[in-house]
């Protein structure tokens, strides 16, 4: 690792091979974790190659823990995380909006490391217990269209640095592997990323894969739909910037986003959107991203008939419902 870490202290890349071996060996407690740190840190410093984001995705993969759902052709919604915005749980809820309108979500998520509260630390807080096993999550997909993978289950390397991601409390390339390690490799994704950069670093990444995904980025810097700016969208078939306004949604200040200060109040916003008692710029953001979802699901459809579907199934409550099925399934 030291003869590396100078390699790559010199502005010098890893290749693919070079990568999957160096996660293996984090996974397998090869390292300490000063050097682990120091690893992190080479890439807060400077953008990760495609080689080395594939190399690391290569390495989770095959040591991930299978979830064999492809039966349910389903979506993940997630973002990158570390756009240090904290906000409220947008991408968890849109995911029970998308499944309350009769689409299959897998979410993969985890414990917030650079925000509030994280996927996993609001469905906890509801009483949920994380599972692995395969009945399980095909019984919480029949009962209610969603089940949910948390990332520690069925990924050890993603375990082994949670610890140092913990107390680092900035975003790390791990924010970035996150979305594209879905044990399940779910048929269809939505990811929200925070820069260009990663903008198009996903997209060239997907585009080598079989996933049919759907790419956003918040040209103001959050890693999902905030309707605060202009944002761009990239599928396999084209890239597209939309305004609020084009899509018929008003413009959301960035304090209407927050996730609060505690998870306690993190999970009362995100129960709020639920219930349909949430703000309006709260509501919006939701039914923004699902209906962004949804579309990657069924490009043929505009993108107000998907904002119709997941208005109705949030306004008329079935996104609630969703929810508190899986509660009881997953509890």
């Amino acid at each position: 690792m030291k003869d590396l870490l100078y390699r790559l202290f010199e502005h010098q890349y890893m290749d693919r091979s070079e990568a999957q071996k160096v996660l293996a060996g984090i996974a397998a407690g090869k390292y300490n974790s000063e050097q682990v740190s120091a690893l992190i840190t080479v890439f807060l410093m400077r953008s990760i190659s495609v080689e080395e984001l594939a190399g690391f995705r290569d390495a989770l993969l095959e040591m991930r823990r299978p979830a064999d759902l492809s039966a349910y052709e389903p979506i993940d919604i997630v973002g990158t995380g570390g756009d240090g915005k904290n906000t409220f749980n947008i991408s968890t809820a849109a995911s029970f909006v998308v499944a309350g309108a009769g689409y299959n979500v897998v979410k993969h998520g985890n414990y917030g490391a650079t925000s509030v509260s994280g996927a996993s630390n609001v469905i906890e807080r509801h009483g949920v217990r994380f599972t692995d096993d395969p009945d399980r999550l095909r019984a919480s997909l029949d009962a209610c269209r969603i089940a949910y993978l948390h990332a520690p289950l069925f990924n050890p390397a993603m375990k082994a640095v949670a610890p140092i991601r913990r107390n680092l409390a900035v975003r790390t390339f791990f924010n970035l592997l996150g979305p594209l390690v879905n044990p399940a490799l779910p048929k269809y994704q939505l990811l929200g990323v925070y820069n260009l950069s990663l903008f198009r670093l996903y997209n060239y990444a997907y585009q080598s894969g079989g996933t049919r995904f759907g790419v956003v980025y918040s040209m103001d810097g959050y890693d999902e739909i905030s309707l605060t700016s202009e944002f761009k969208v990239a599928t396999p078939e084209k890239e597209q910037v939309f305004t609020p306004e084009q899509i018929g949604l008003g413009r959301c200040r960035p304090e209407e986003l927050s996730g609060g200060d505690t998870p306690e109040e993190a999970a009362r916003i995100f129960d709020s959107v639920l219930n349909n008692t949430a703000t309006a710029a709260r509501r919006d953001c939701v039914v923004a991203n699902a209906a962004f979802a949804i579309r990657v699901i069924c490009p043929e459809k505009e993108v107000a008939e998907c904002l119709d579907e997941a208005r109705e199934s949030l306004l008329g409550g079935k996104a609630a419902a969703a929810f508190r099925k899986f509660v009881e399934i997953n509890s």
